[in-house]
C-alpha cells in the first residue's frame, strides 16, 4: 500500500500543472449532488450557507496545506463542490414559482417577446404554423381578476387560418386552453418540467379564436434590443422561407437566424440518424466558421494599408473583429447554450492570441465552464453543455497528442494530391474524436447509435464550411439592397446534396441503433472517465477507459420495469415478447408512447380490445370481461381494466381479482381488488405521476415518479398545479 501511494503521488507530481483543469468537474460534481440525487430542497441553511460556509473553510485549511499535493487535492475537491452545491442552490431559487394555470378557456393579454414558424406536418402546401411566446401575460376570468402579470413565458399555439400581422413587442389579446410543462412520461425519464423551470417558461396553450391586435410596438420593460433582434430574426427568417421554400429554406434558417423549429419533421431525422443533427443546432462550428471567415476577410483588407500592414497589431484587431461579428451571430441566432459556450471560448482564444498565448487550450476550456457553471449551474443536466464540452474536451486532448505527428507529416507533404489527402484525414479526424466522445451522451439522451457519422460529416462539415455558410453571411448582408436572392439560391443549392446525404446514409442498415434507457450513474460514469482521459497525460490516463465501458454498458445492467403507467393513469404499457403493448387511451398519447418506445428502446404498439400475444402472455377481451386484459409476467398476474363506462362503480368480477398480484385500472378502483397485494388506478397516478411495476416472483415493486424526483421547486403538485396566482391587493 506505501509504495501504491508513492508511486500515486510520483504520477499527481508530473500532472499538478493539469490539477486546475479539474475545477469544472468539481463544480459540475457538485451542482449534480443538488439536482441529482437530494429528493427534499434544501433551506438557505443547507443549500447556501453551509456550502459557502466551508468554501471558507477549506480555503482556510487549503492555504495551511498549501506545500502538500493531498491537501491541495482534498481541500480543492471540497471547494469546488461546494461552490457548485451552493451555485445550484442559488440558480434555482432565483426563478419565481410555477404559477397555477387555468384549467378552462381563458382569456389571455400580454406583449409577443418571441414568434415562431412551425412546419407543416403533413406537406409543403399547409402554411406554417405560428407559436408566440407571451410575457406580461394576464388572464382575464373571474378567479384571476386582479391578478398581477405572470413573471413566466407563456407559448401559445395560434390557429393555422389566423392571419393577423404580428412582430416582438405587440400587446395582444388570445383565448387559449392552458397546460402546464407535462410530467415525465415514466420514472426517470426526460424531465420536462425541470426544463421548464429554468426557461422561465409557465406553459403552453392553443389558440381557441383569433388574436386580437391591442398595441404595437411595446418596448416590453426597456428590452428594446432583445425585442429589435427578434424582429430581425423574424424579417430574415420570412425573407429565407420566401426565397427557399422547401426543406433548404428550413435549413437556412437554422443556421442563419436559429430558427430551428422551420425544420421538417422527415429532414429532422435524416440528419440525426447520419450523425448530422449538430448542424442543425447552432454552436462551435458554425460560430467558428463565421470568425474564421471574417477573421480572414479583416486582415486581407487590413494588410491592403502598407502603413497599418506595418505598425498596428493585425491580427489582434482582426480577431477583435471577428470576435464582435460572432456575438451579432450568436444574437442573431438566439443566443442558445452552446452558442454562449462558443462565444465565451472564442473571447479566451481572442485574448489568447492579443496576449500571444495558445489559441485553443484545455485551460481556456476550463475557465468557459467554470464560467458557465456558476452562473447557469442547471446546465450541467443538459445534453448541450455535455456534448458540446466532450467535444471540445476530446479535440483538445486528441491534438495535443497528434500535433508533433501531424506538423511533421504537413511539412512532408508536397503537391496538391498530398495537400487534399492532409486535409481529408484532418477532418476524418476531427469527426472521429468529436464523433466518439460524444457518442455515449447522445446514447444516454437519444438512445440511439449513429455508428456512419464519419462518412456523413466528411462531405457535409466541409460545404458547410466552404459553400453554404460564406453563401449564407453574403446573403444577410446584401439583404438590405435587396440583392440577397442569388446567394440565398446558391446556398440553396449547396443545401441540397447535404440534405440527400443525409436521406441516404440515414436508410443505410443499422444506421440508427437503438439503446436501452441509460441510468444516471452511467452517465456519470461515462463523463468521468472521459474527463480522466482527456485531461491527463500519462498513461494512467486509459484507466478512464474503465468508467467509459461501465457507462455504455449500463443500459444493459438496468432492471427495466415491466409494467408502466402514464401520468394521466389513461395508458398502460405491458412489456412482453420484445415489444411494448399499450392498453387504453390518453390526450397525450404519441408523445407518451414515443417516451417508452425510446426508453425500451422496443417497439411501442397499441393492443387491440380482443386479442392475444405472440406467446399468450397477454390477452385482451375475454367473455366474463370485455374490458379487461390479464397479463402473466414471470408467474405472477397483472390485471388491467382498460376502460369502464361508469368510472369505477361497477366492481370487478371475484373471480379476477382472487388470482391477481397486480391490478391497474384505469379508471378508479373504488372498493374493487381490495386484497390484492398492489392496487393502481387513475387516483394514484394523480397522487403520484407516473408509475412503473416491476414484476418478481418474491415481490413486486412499484417506482413512482413523485417518489423519483420528490419534493423540489420545478416538481408541480398532484394534478400539474402550481402556486396559485393571487389578485393584487386593492388600492387605496
Amino acid at each position: 500500500m506505501p509504495r501504491l501511494m508513492l508511486h500515486l503521488h510520483s504520477l499527481l507530481v508530473q500532472e499538478q500543472r493539469r490539477l486546475v483543469l479539474w475545477a469544472p468537474v468539481g463544480l459540475a460534481l457538485g451542482a449534480v449532488l443538488y439536482f441529482g440525487l437530494l429528493r427534499t430542497e434544501p433551506s438557505l441553511l443547507e443549500g447556501f450557507v453551509l456550502p459557502c460556509g466551508m468554501v471558507v473553510l477549506a480555503s482556510i485549511a487549503a492555504w495551511r496545506t498549501r506545500y502538500s499535493l493531498w491537501g491541495r487535492l482534498l481541500w480543492g475537491g471540497c471547494i469546488t463542490v461546494a461552490l457548485g452545491f451552493a451555485a445550484a442552490w442559488g440558480g434555482t431559487h432565483r426563478h419565481t414559482p410555477m404559477p397555477d394555470l387555468p384549467r378552462f378557456a381563458t382569456e389571455i393579454s400580454g406583449i409577443v417577446q418571441a414568434i415562431a414558424l412551425l412546419p407543416p406536418a403533413d406537406g409543403t402546401d399547409v402554411p406554417f404554423e405560428r407559436r408566440v411566446d407571451l410575457a406580461q401575460a394576464v388572464f382575464h376570468n373571474v378567479l384571476d381578476e386582479g391578478m398581477p402579470p405572470l413573471r413566466r413565458v407563456l407559448s401559445i399555439y395560434l390557429q393555422p387560418n389566423d392571419s393577423v400581422s404580428l412582430q416582438a413587442g405587440d400587446h395582444l389579446n388570445v383565448k387559449a386552453l392552458l397546460q402546464s410543462p407535462p410530467f415525465p412520461a415514466l420514472p426517470g425519464a426526460r424531465d420536462r418540467q425541470f426544463e421548464a423551470w429554468f426557461a422561465n417558461q409557465a406553459g403552453s396553450g392553443r389558440a381557441l379564436g383569433h388574436v386580437q391586435l391591442v398595441a404595437m410596438g411595446q418596448t416590453g420593460h426597456g428590452h428594446k434590443l432583445q425585442l429589435w433582434f427578434e424582429n430581425l430574426r423574424e424579417r430574415i427568417n420570412t425573407r429565407i422561407h420566401t426565397i427557399l421554400p422547401g426543406p433548404e429554406g428550413g435549413v437556412a434558417a437554422t443556421v442563419l437566424v436559429g430558427a430551428s423549429e422551420t425544420v421538417e419533421k422527415q429532414v429532422r431525422e435524416d440528419f440525426a440518424a447520419s450523425g448530422l443533427a449538430h448542424l442543425l443546432a447552432v454552436a462551435g462550428l458554425h460560430l467558428g466558421i463565421v470568425m474564421g471567415l471574417v477573421m480572414v476577410a479583416s486582415r486581407l483588407l487590413l494588410a491592403t494599408t502598407e502603413y497599418i500592414a506595418l505598425r498596428w497589431p493585425c491580427k489582434a484587431l482582426a480577431a477583435l473583429c471577428a470576435w464582435s461579428v460572432g456575438l451579432v451571430y450568436v444574437l442573431l441566432t438566439g443566443a442558445h447554450l452552446p452558442a454562449q459556450r462558443s462565444l465565451f471560448m472564442a473571447a479566451v482564444a481572442v485574448l489568447g492570441i492579443a496576449v500571444g498565448r495558445r489559441v485553443v487550450s484545455m485551460r481556456g476550456l476550463a475557465v468557459a465552464a467554470c464560467v458557465l457553471v456558476l452562473c447557469m449551474p442547471q446546465v450541467v443536466m443538459g445534453v448541450a453543455f455535455q456534448m458540446s464540452m466532450v467535444a471540445v474536451m476530446a479535440l483538445v486532448a486528441g491534438y495535443e497528442v497528434l500535433q508533433p505527428k501531424l506538423t511533421r507529416w504537413r511539412a512532408s507533404t508536397t503537391g496538391f494530391g498530398h495537400w487534399l489527402v492532409w486535409h481529408g484525414a484532418v477532418l476524418a479526424l476531427t469527426s472521429v474524436l468529436a464523433g466518439c466522445a460524444t457518442l455515449p451522451v447522445a446514447m444516454a439522451h437519444f438512445g440511439v447509435i449513429q455508428p456512419f457519422f464519419v462518412v456523413a460529416n466528411m462531405v457535409a462539415v466541409p460545404l458547410m464550411a466552404v459553400w453554404i455558410m460564406p453563401l449564407g453571411l453574403l446573403a444577410v448582408g446584401f439583404m438590405p439592397l435587396h440583392m440577397d436572392v442569388p446567394f440565398l439560391w446558391l446556398m440553396g443549392a449547396g443545401i441540397r446534396p447535404v440534405i440527400w446525404l443525409a436521406h441516404i446514409v440515414a436508410h443505410w442498415p443499422a444506421a440508427r441503433v437503438a439503446v436501452p434507457h441509460m441510468p444516471g450513474w452511467g452517465l456519470l460514469a461515462v463523463m468521468l472517465g472521459l474527463s480522466w482521459i482527456c485531461l491527463w497525460r500519462q498513461h494512467w490516463r486509459w484507466v478512464g477507459c474503465a468508467g467509459l465501458v461501465l457507462g455504455m454498458a449500463s443500459p444493459w445492467l438496468l432492471v427495466q420495469p415491466d409494467v408502466v403507467i402514464s401520468p394521466d393513469g389513461g395508458l398502460v404499457g405491458v412489456r412482453d415478447s420484445g415489444k411494448v403493448y399499450v392498453i387504453g387511451q390518453s390526450r397525450a398519447q404519441r408523445p407518451i408512447m414515443q417516451a417508452w418506445g425510446q426508453y425500451f428502446a422496443q417497439p411501442v404498439e397499441m393492443f387491440p380490445p380482443e386479442g392475444e400475444a405472440p406467446d399468450g402472455a397477454l390477452t385482451c377481451g375475454a367473455e366474463d370481461t370485455p374490458d379487461t386484459c390479464v397479463a402473466l409476467l414471470r408467474g405472477q398476474e397483472v390485471v388491467v381494466r382498460r376502460q369502464d363506462a361508469l368510472d369505477g362503480r361497477e366492481l370487478l368480477p371475484a373471480d379476477i381479482c382472487t388470482g391477481a398480484d397486480v391490478v391497474i385500472s384505469t379508471a378508479p378502483l373504488r372498493a374493487s381488488c381490495l386484497n390484492v397485494p398492489i392496487r393502481l388506478d387513475r387516483f394514484s397516478a394523480w397522487e403520484n405521476g407516473a408509475e412503473a411495476v416491476f414484476v418478481h416472483q418474491s415481490k413486486n415493486v412499484v417506482r413512482t415518479d413523485r417518489a423519483w424526483r420528490g419534493q423540489r421547486p420545478w416538481v408541480l403538485k398532484p394534478g400539474g398545479h402550481g402556486m396559485p396566482v393571487l389578485p393584487l391587493a386593492p388600492s387605496e
